[in-house]
């Protein structure tokens, strides 16, 4: 199965949008740098809809106590309902667990739509 799920300029970097590949709920997210990546729009912890969580960073382990660093900035797909954080650009691994990942779809650029296929 191969469908065009939106055009290039609906999804800004660091967005992602809501879509249907066939009748199965995906999330489609762009990155900072202007990538595209297609997930499952269900979290693999309880069937969250990621759609509504966020695209951010996430925080890195430092030196120092009480000094934070902030990394992956717009590659990071954060659930709703219990935080837990994809790696976008990692094939969407779980940062806590990289042993588990959603479900991730391929996707290309065919003139100015996003084309998703399983």
């Amino acid at each position: 199965m191969k469908q065009a799920v939106c055009k290039k300029n609906d999804l800004r970097p660091g967005g992602m949008m809501k879509a249907t590949l066939g009748r199965m709920p995906i999330v489609v997210c762009r990155t900072l740098d202007g990538g595209f990546y297609a997930f499952s729009n269900q979290c693999i912890h309880q069937g969250a809809p990621m759609s509504e969580g966020v695209v951010c960073g996430a925080s890195a382990p430092t030196d120092q106590p009480g000094e934070y660093r902030y990394v992956k900035e717009g590659e990071i797909l954060r659930c709703p309902w219990h935080g837990r954080e994809y790696d976008i650009k990692n094939e969407g691994r779980m940062l806590s667990d990289p042993n588990r990942r959603l479900p991730g779809f391929k996707v290309a650029i065919e003139g100015d739509d996003v084309v998703v296929s399983k």
